[in-house]
């Protein structure tokens, strides 16, 4: 339980943990801040605490929740950090520089919230895995292929955060936050809960929830419990990626569950703040899903949700031989969504030289082999 994760406790679950070593209440607020507020998970760098409290924190399991294996950058500025756990986990977080928020169209709801002051310095987006692979199943995506490990503690969520942020430039600052890597967030909501409460606390990071964007292949009771629990706060982003059940079923298999009409009713009725907007990501794939007729489709499904879509050309993975269309069946694909009145983008590929970019961000061979091994087991059990 995430309560019992040292990095994952609240200030009020601290109270009770520095009790039971001997220590005063107070000291509860100040560990919280020095894990939550200064990203620091090594209590002999916590100067003001004694050196007999630091040691008890030691002894209790305070320790950093990842090591940073590998951090890779890419011409673009586009940063991949591959964080490894104690178990041998390994999962990925990227930070991506906003060299133009508008037309890089990230998931950020933020985008759309002018009131919010920003400074002059550079903004970033970073994007953080909620699993150790994903259950989800969906064809063009490498975790997806891999299948599932396990899922991240809350813990291991929010230190993504304050790892990545060792890595921003002077002249940057973490402007957006997207659960958008590895995993699907709803798949695993009360650790994805418990990690936004986290980062959102007065007492630590206290990052504005209209900065964070939560995204999900459309797994209804998630996005449910999300506006419900938030008050749609917490910024929505769908990857629809098919405009009807046949088609949307051959890529994602969740969609045999949750499907398309069931989906826009969920959207329609997520309780969105006034002048927010859901992001809708739509990854086109050559052959597949990139029709003008599925434009049309997808144009008429969406009246009356307050959306941005973001078409996304397919990444090429090694787990599939599925492929982006050309360049102009994609401007042709934008252009009829936007004729149709919609804020429509195309996402600027980023960090596709560190395997970086949507879809791709999954260790795909050490997963995809790794998934090979647990079928190849299963098959020599039944045998």
């Amino acid at each position: 339980m995430s309560a019992e994760d040292p990095v994952g406790r609240f200030p009020e679950e601290w109270q009770t943990a520095v009790a039971a070593l001997g220590e005063r209440p107070f000291r509860a607020k100040q560990l919280f801040r020095w894990l939550h507020q200064r990203g620091e998970f090594e209590p002999e760098k916590m100067t003001d605490l004694s050196v007999a409290f630091r040691a008890k924190l030691v002894e209790s399991g305070v320790a950093p929740p990842f090591r940073v294996e590998h951090v890779h950058e890419s011409q673009d500025g586009t940063r991949k950090l591959v964080l490894e756990a104690k178990d041998g986990a390994r999962v990925e977080s990227v930070i991506i520089p906003m060299t133009d928020l508008g037309a890089d169209a990230d998931a950020s709801a933020s985008a759309d919230d002018e009131e919010e002051e920003v400074s002059e310095r550079a903004r970033v987006t970073l994007c953080i895995s909620t699993q150790f692979g994903c259950a989800m199943g969906c064809v063009f995506c490498a975790s997806g292929q891999a299948g599932l490990i396990r899922g991240l503690r809350a813990s291991e969520i929010v230190s993504q955060v304050y790892l990545a942020k060792r890595y921003l430039r002077a002249d940057e600052q973490l402007s957006n936050l997207v659960f958008m890597g590895m995993g699907e967030p709803l798949h695993h909501y009360d650790e994805t809960a418990r990690a936004v409460r986290l980062l959102t606390h007065p007492d630590g990071l206290g990052m504005s929830p209209r900065r964070i964007t939560v995204s999900t292949v459309g797994l209804i009771p998630g996005i449910e419990r999300l506006g419900r629990d938030f008050g749609g706060k917490i910024g929505l982003a769908v990857s629809v990626h098919a405009p009807n059940d046949s088609t949307r079923d051959r890529i994602i298999p969740m969609n045999r569950r949750y499907p398309v009409a069931e989906l826009m009713a969920a959207l329609r009725a997520y309780p969105l703040p006034k002048r927010r907007r859901i992001t809708i990501e739509y990854t086109l794939i050559g052959g597949v899903n990139d029709s003008l007729e599925h434009a049309r489709e997808l144009a008429q499904i969406l009246r009356g949700i307050p959306s941005k879509i973001n078409l996304i050309p397919m990444n090429a993975i090694s787990a599939s031989e599925l492929r982006a269309p050309g360049a102009d069946g994609v401007r042709k694909f934008q252009n009829l969504l936007a004729d149709a009145g919609y804020s429509c983008f195309v996402r600027t590929r980023r960090g596709d030289e560190v395997a970086a970019a949507c879809g791709q961000l999954a260790m795909a061979d050490d997963l995809v082999r790794k998934k090979r091994e647990r079928e190849e087991q299963r098959a020599a059990k039944s045998s």
